[in-house]
């Protein structure tokens, strides 16, 4: 089942980088036939989604190497230089869109945008919506943090495509009104567009360097493991439940309550039943660490509490 998950989130995150890919080339070279900023710069900034996607494709695959590494932490340290890598590349491509477009603005309009550029953000917006809704219903459906918060990269190219149209519809509509200043819209949204990529890249340089890499589990699903816990013989209490991310895989950190006057050897199988029924029942946890405490009824013990003490669960009785 975790090879299952693997599979779905590389299959969405691969899906991302192959609709990034064409997008940028669609709209680059539609861009270069129509000679506007703000439609070079959102092909830029699709090109930017697609090493982001790739920067988090490293990070899964590093995350699935991780546990079985002699050193787990040297798979991360080459994930980060590879994501500061990356996102340099990023930077200097949205640098040099924003230079761009302010020489565009700097030199005035020198032609009239064409239509067809309108059709290409289009399609875009289009692909990308589909984009976005597909890899969020998978990331909710298999619990993948690393794939919600790539889809929020095509969320943010959404965003980026929106700005360009608005851009790229102010000149072509210029040509139709003769009114001059409309055609420094492209240009305008250009630049604006060319900040979104720097954007990109110092939020990839930033997760890099901060190794971003660990999510804490939603409350909700916190409860659901808790649950769980609750129900296995021998349990008496779940004093503290930890659950986080650390890039593909859950890890469950627990502490329980169980009967003091249980033995060591009890006390050890019922750690192995809890870990078991969370592996069994959450197929995304790869690993639990269960603390094992005595039950405190009360302190310091009277007799009162000796009868119930003797009723607390154990795995004999």
């Amino acid at each position: 089942m975790k090879d299952e998950r693997f599979q779905k989130t590389e299959f969405a995150i691969w899906g991302g980088i192959a609709g990034n890919a064409v997008l940028a080339c669609l709209k680059g070279i539609v861009g270069v036939m129509v000679q506007s900023s703000a439609l070079l710069a959102d092909a830029a900034h699709s090109a930017s989604g697609a090493i982001a996607s790739s920067a988090a494709l490293l990070r899964i695959r590093s995350a699935r190497l991780s546990p079985e590494a002699a050193n787990p932490h040297e798979p991360e340290k080459k994930v980060s230089v590879a994501t500061i890598l990356l996102a340099i590349v990023v930077l200097v491509v949205g640098i040099e869109m924003g230079i761009s477009a302010i020489k565009n603005m700097w030199a005035g309009p020198e032609h009239v945008i064409k239509n067809y550029a309108l059709v290409a953000l289009g399609i875009s917006l289009a692909v990308k919506e589909i984009m976005y809704q597909y890899a969020i219903r998978m990331a909710r459906r298999i619990g993948s943090q690393e794939l919600i918060s790539n889809s929020r990269g095509h969320r943010s190219d959404i965003y980026s495509t929106i700005v360009a149209l608005i851009g790229v519809f102010g000149a072509a509509l210029a040509g139709y009104l003769d009114v001059s200043f409309l055609y420094y819209m492209d240009p305008l949204a250009g630049i604006i567009v060319s900040l979104l990529i720097v954007r990109m890249g110092y939020s990839l340089v930033r997760a890099a360097l901060h190794k971003k890499q660990e999510y804490v589990l939603q409350q909700e699903d916190a409860d659901d493991l808790i649950a769980v816990v609750q129900l296995v013989k021998g349990v008496v209490t779940v004093d503290d439940l930890r659950a986080r991310e650390q890039g593909h895989y859950v890890v469950v950190d627990i502490k329980i309550s169980v009967n003091p006057r249980v033995s060591v050897w009890e006390g050890h199988e019922i750690s192995k039943k809890v870990k078991q029924q969370l592996m069994k029942r959450f197929h995304h946890v790869s690993d639990v660490v269960v603390h094992v405490a005595p039950y405190d009824a009360g302190y310091p013990y009277k007799h009162t509490t000796d009868s119930e003490l003797s009723e607390l669960p154990s795995v004999i009785h």
